[in-house]
């Protein structure tokens, strides 16, 4: 049986897993493995390859990132770049902005919330 913190952190980390690769790649364009150990090493969670995978399929096909391929060199294989659509960066500020409120009106102290009511 899971504790409340352990499902907390599983919302908040692979179930908005899109969230975390959408900031990543308003940095610059990533490969998908590439930005699996970014998270890992920005966030501190490492989600499930197959799970990084399906998520970046998803944002593509909704158009939020759009892929190149680029060569490699020096015998390096080609790989699948990803990078933040328009669409993609507007999704990222919505994502961000309800985060921001929810953990706000978490925090609020009930207090100063009463406080701030009118009274008629």
């Amino acid at each position: 049986m899971t504790s409340p913190m352990e499902r907390l952190k599983n919302k908040i980390t692979k179930e908005v897993l899109w969230l975390y690769i959408l900031k990543l790649l308003r940095e610059r364009p990533m490969y998908a493995y590439e930005l699996k150990q970014a998270i890992k090493n920005a966030f501190d969670f490492e989600p499930a390859t197959v799970s990084s995978y399906v998520v970046l399929y998803k944002l593509e096909k909704d158009g939020y990132v759009k892929a190149r391929w680029q060569e490699g060199t020096g015998g390096k294989p080609s790989r699948k770049y990803y990078e933040l659509t328009p669409e993609g960066e507007k999704l990222l500020e919505e994502g961000l902005t309800f985060l921001e409120k929810t953990l706000s009106k978490l925090k609020e102290n009930p207090k100063k919330r009463n406080e701030n009511k009118t009274t008629i």
